[in-house]
């Protein structure tokens, strides 16, 4: 696990000082920055993630993990909490986090998938459906 944290923490460090962009694997993808609060913990943990901007003034990330059988951490956190932070570019902006569902959440997975099949690659590895959630900025 610490190799998966160590990894993240130096995307997050090359985001930060780079005002949102990173090399590697991700470069040029559309990435942004959630944080969130630790459902048992209480500890705010930030994750680099993709997202697809909806043209509406929300984020949308997917609770991917790789098609893994089980959510990941943030997801199981955000359902707990969803007040979250998301920094975008050089900006960070308070936010509500809310999962989509039904034709919503398939018509947005479908288009994530369409721009970046490594997601329909997720899908396809796992049972579980995996969420979609909207990142609403909050004033």
């Amino acid at each position: 696990m610490a190799g998966a944290n160590d990894w993240n923490a130096g995307i997050i460090e090359e985001f930060r000082s780079h005002g949102g962009a990173v090399g590697g694997q991700f470069e040029g993808a559309p990435l942004l920055l959630l944080t969130t609060v630790g459902r048992r913990s209480g500890t705010r943990r930030t994750h680099p993630m993709m997202y697809l901007d909806d043209g509406a003034g929300r984020w949308l990330v997917f609770a991917s993990k790789a098609g893994m059988p089980t959510h990941p951490d943030w997801f199981l956190n955000l359902q707990a909490n969803p007040d979250v932070t998301v920094e975008i570019g050089d900006r960070t902006v308070a936010a509500k986090a809310e999962v989509l569902a039904g034709d919503e959440r398939d018509r947005w997975y479908a288009e994530q998938a369409r721009r970046y099949p490594g997601f329909a690659e997720y899908q396809a590895k796992t049972d579980r459906v995996i969420p979609v959630v909207a990142l609403v900025p909050v004033e």
